[in-house]
């Protein structure tokens, strides 16, 4: 499977096109709800193949940031327009700040704790940020739940490479074990102590963390001067493998107060750097850097970011021509088929409904067949806008 980038575009979906996504998305929602019911939706949109999937079938961007804020948008539109059993929080910019508030209101509709939902969306954007430390700053932070389930699906970007990468995470994910469901974007380098590979280094960093800062930060200067080659205090020399990662990790006094929250929180597990206060990148840095140099616990310098999004986007086209132009026409022949599908299973008659079970089993042995020709990135009509590295 080839690396790939989701490249930062601005712009707007077209009004005539909005419309067309959405009936597509709804007629697709509809169907599987009635199906299986709202918990499986929430859990097929942890799945960054199927969300990127969806995506690439209702017409938007194959490639795209910005598939990211409509694909979520839409859902989050049509959650709220009618009687589904999940609902969307959360969103671009400013959205993000709104979600405990927006779970208030989801909580009178469908029975869930608001609380409880609202402490998983705050560990999963601190499992983003602290514990994954990968160059992308968050600006999209979107919570999709049911009363059984819950997703959480965030964007990154990076200014200087004019990328953005997508995390999904959801309720079964735990870290130090499966932290995410996927990560969409180009792979890169990355300090990830969310991997099972960290997790003796975040073990060590629980006790460093109870230390007084005084005491955490001599010893990060003790480190700092492990990574120039000296000795650790286990007697043997270790140069860390990714140190781009530890060079803006120095001694100050905004390090300093941010080890005293976390000292007065007194964590007692992974877990808690989750949750306390403190806990930000600077200061996850600091204490991997100690657990490395001087304890000799490397962590992970893996980058879990892989998905090719580009097999499902013969579909209708895509908004901005690739692979080809999007197909209004066969966009609405897509969602009268789909209605009338959904009409006819709710009057009980569910042959079509079956029919279409069968195409998608049809549809899962070509997907199977066609694997080599994904891997390699070989398709008709575009040898250059499929892989990276223009293979």
């Amino acid at each position: 499977m080839n690396w790939t980038e989701l490249i930062l575009h601005g712009g707007k979906v077209p009004p005539h096109l909005l419309k067309r996504m959405k009936g597509i998305a709804r007629a697709i929602i509809d169907i599987m709800v009635m199906e299986f019911g709202p918990d499986l939706v929430v859990k097929r949109l942890a799945d960054p193949l199927w969300f990127q999937a969806f995506n690439n079938v209702i017409g938007m961007d194959w490639d795209s940031s910005g598939s990211t804020t409509v694909v979520l948008g839409i859902l989050k539109w049509l959650t709220n327009e009618g009687d589904y059993g999940f609902y969307v929080v959360g969103g671009k910019g400013k959205y993000m700040l709104r979600i405990a508030d927006e779970l208030e209101e989801v909580s009178k509709k469908i029975n869930v704790d608001p609380v409880e939902l609202s402490k998983a969306s705050k560990a999963s954007a601190r499992l983003d940020s602290s514990l994954l430390q990968d160059g992308y700053d968050l600006y999209i932070h979107s919570m999709i739940i049911s009363e059984g389930e819950w997703t959480v699906i965030q964007q990154g970007m990076n200014e200087k490479t004019s990328l953005a990468r997508r995390y999904h995470v959801n309720k079964s994910n735990h870290p130090w074990k499966d932290p995410h469901e996927g990560v969409i974007g180009k792979k890169g380098e990355a300090l990830d102590l969310s991997s099972p590979i960290s997790y003796e280094n975040v073990k060590i960093a629980v006790d460093i963390a109870n230390e007084r800062p005084g005491k955490v930060l001599r010893l990060l200067k003790a480190a700092l001067l492990a990574s120039k080659g000296q000795r650790t205090l286990t007697g043997k020399p270790v140069l860390p493998k990714a140190p781009r990662f530890y060079l803006a990790v120095r001694p100050s006094p905004q390090l300093e107060r941010a080890l005293k929250n976390l000292y007065e929180f007194k964590p007692k597990r992974p877990e808690d750097f989750l949750v306390a206060p403190g806990a930000g990148p600077k200061v996850m840095r600091a204490l991997a850097l100690i657990s490395h140099l001087i304890y000799s616990a490397e962590p992970s310098f893996e980058d879990p970011a892989v998905l090719d999004p580009f097999a499902y986007a013969y579909a209708v086209g895509g908004k901005d021509g690739v692979p080809y132009p999007y197909d209004k026409r066969t966009a609405d022949e897509v969602i009268d088929i789909l209605r009338n599908i959904i009409e006819e299973a709710q009057l009980g008659r569910k042959e079509k409904l079956v029919a279409l079970k069968g195409l998608a089993r049809l549809a899962e042995k070509l997907s199977a067949l066609s694997s080599t020709s994904l891997a390699t990135g070989t398709r008709r009509g575009c040898r250059t806008c499929y892989s990276s590295s223009g293979e």
